[in-house]
């Protein structure tokens, strides 16, 4: 073999080697903790600002809280797409449930600790979509959180998501469909698709992608196109020459010193909550 090229490959050996699919849920979770959301405050379905260590900040988002005030006060890892949805079919499900198919079936570990399909939530909001299909909860018996656009229908069976999450939930199930060959009824597909034409991939969105992608070596093909590791992941204190702006600590428009901290915040932090009609322009009294 020449050897330039048998010296590309051996350097490329240990990259590869660092990224694969985490081993377990537990596994994962700890992963998406320290890898994927380390520097981003906002829960999946209601933008609430939160810590791991303190659970989130209700009052931030105007979450009200439905029954279980002890659930709602701290944060869980949520299946975008239930492990219902993708167990289900299963031979070790239908022979002992979940529990059963953790411990015997290595493509539903696969399945269930699939960052791509992991979001910070709520305990509350998780708890009470539990298995639900997403739908618009239009009855009258539908709980919303306060001010959190999430909703749950429990007569109908159905939780609708907020509108700037509908997009993230649609390509979260095309991705799952397409890696892990789960079935997407006619009626959902339908559905995901006006969702997400309504909401577009955002720049938290695909910088979520890139960092999976780093540590899995695959991406969502429906957000960007990520499928080899090509950066670091975990992050680093910054030179003397970088920017002087942080992630340290969550602003609002009130608090930038500038057009360009605003788009840092944005971009580089995943502080989505800056840009509220998400037309990629964040506090638009200062970027005009």
């Amino acid at each position: 073999m020449n050897l330039p090229i048998l010296a590309v490959l051996l350097l490329s050996l240990p990259t590869l080697a660092l990224s694969a699919p985490p081993a377990s849920f537990s596994a994962a979770k700890r992963i998406a903790e320290a890898q994927v959301y380390y520097d981003h405050s906002g829960t999946f379905y209601c933008g609430c600002d939160y810590s791991f260590e303190h659970g989130p900040d209700l009052a931030s988002c105007g979450y009200e809280v439905r029954k279980q005030p002890k659930r709602a006060a701290r944060i869980e890892w949520e299946h975008v797409m239930p492990a219902y949805d993708f167990g289900r079919s299963l031979q070790c499900w239908q022979d002992g449930g979940r529990d059963n198919c953790r411990a015997t079936d290595a493509a539903f570990r696969q399945a269930e600790a699939d960052l791509h399909n992991l979001v910070p939530t709520i305990g509350e909001v998780n708890g009470d979509r539990s298995n639900m299909r997403f739908a618009m909860a239009v009855s009258s018996d539908a709980y919303q959180y306060g001010q959190c656009q999430a909703k749950v229908d429990f007569s109908e069976r159905a939780f609708e998501p907020p509108a700037n999450v509908r997009g993230d939930v649609a390509r979260t199930y095309w991705y799952m469909r397409d890696t892990h060959g789960v079935t997407i009824s006619r009626q959902q597909q339908q559905l995901f698709e006006a969702w997400a034409r309504q909401d577009p991939v955002d720049a938290w969105e695909i910088e979520r992608n890139r960092r999976i992608a780093n540590i899995q070596g695959n991406g969502n093909r429906y957000v960007s196109d990520e499928t080899v590791p090509h950066q670091p992941v975990v992050p680093t204190a910054p030179a003397a020459t970088d920017t002087p702006f942080n992630c340290s600590t969550r602003k609002t428009c009130g608090a930038m010193t500038s057009c360009g901290e605003a788009l840092f915040h944005l971009r580089q932090c995943g502080n989505t909550r800056l840009d509220g009609d998400g037309d990629g322009t964040p506090c638009e009294a200062i970027c005009r």
